[in-house]
């Protein structure tokens, strides 16, 4: 069964692993992006680790959108190759929006590539209720588009 809870400093080494087996983002990155969540200095920023049998095997981070009412933009998610496809990830997403909810936040933004190789992560947005909103062509690179979408969170 699997556990949600805020990142620690704990699990940092096994959120290395996640990213490099999937290749979201270098996990090199990871120290400095949530350096800030762990301070002991408040952070609206959102880390949650996902855990089977005590082992994280996924994590979702999100902030809120400067100068919005109550916006948030989902800037990463990432599920162990071998247990991608098993609801880990929508199971993430719920949590996420559960705690949104409860502070009354009102809308969740996440963008992804258009490229081929993205678009079983479109398919996973819309699964879970989000909704193509917007495009910018070439955004990435020639011929890679960012595409945004959104879902209110009601």
């Amino acid at each position: 069964m699997m556990n949600i809870r805020p990142t620690d400093e704990n699990d940092i080494a096994a959120l290395k692993t996640v990213l490099d087996a999937t290749g979201l983002f270098p996990s090199e990155m990871l120290p400095d992006m949530i350096s800030g969540f762990l301070s002991p200095d408040e952070s609206d920023d959102i880390w949650l680790t996902g855990t089977v049998d005590g082992k994280p095997i996924a994590f979702i981070y999100a902030i809120p959108e400067p100068l919005t009412d109550r916006t948030w933009n989902l800037l990463a998610i990432a599920v162990m190759p071998e247990n991608q496809g098993s609801g880990i990830g929508g199971a993430m997403v719920a949590h996420l929006e559960s705690m949104l909810l409860a502070k009354q936040q009102r809308l969740l933004l996440v963008e992804t590539s258009g490229g081929s190789g993205f678009a079983q992560t479109r398919d996973f947005y819309r699964k879970y209720g989000f909704s193509e909103e917007g495009r910018i062509r070439e955004f990435y690179a020639a011929g890679d588009d960012k595409i945004a979408f959104r879902k209110p969170l009601t």
